[in-house]
């Protein structure tokens, strides 16, 4: 009797495993509207710009500039990563 109970509670438990997940619409922080709203933007300052960058460039450009960012961001720490590993 248990030992059925047991099969049958993990069949059940498996069987559940690949039902199809609910769809849910999802909102992520990279739609934005004004520059204010971009990522990173903070309560009291708004957008650390000091150059002024933001103001001269629309969405795609400030997407791209974002991107840009990351890329050299990524490439400093594999940089400075390789510069001890070097050191040996």
């Amino acid at each position: 009797m248990k030992t059925t109970f047991a099969l049958s509670a993990l069949l059940a438990g498996s069987a559940a495993a690949f039902a199809p997940a609910p769809m849910q619409k999802t909102t992520t922080s990279l739609n934005y509207d004004t520059v204010d709203q971009l990522p990173g933007a903070l309560d009291p300052i708004g957008l650390f710009d000091p150059l002024g960058f933001a103001a001269k460039a629309d969405g795609p450009t400030l997407k791209r500039y974002r991107e840009a960012e990351l890329q050299h961001g990524r490439v400093g720490m594999l940089a400075s990563v390789g510069f001890l590993v070097g050191e040996k």
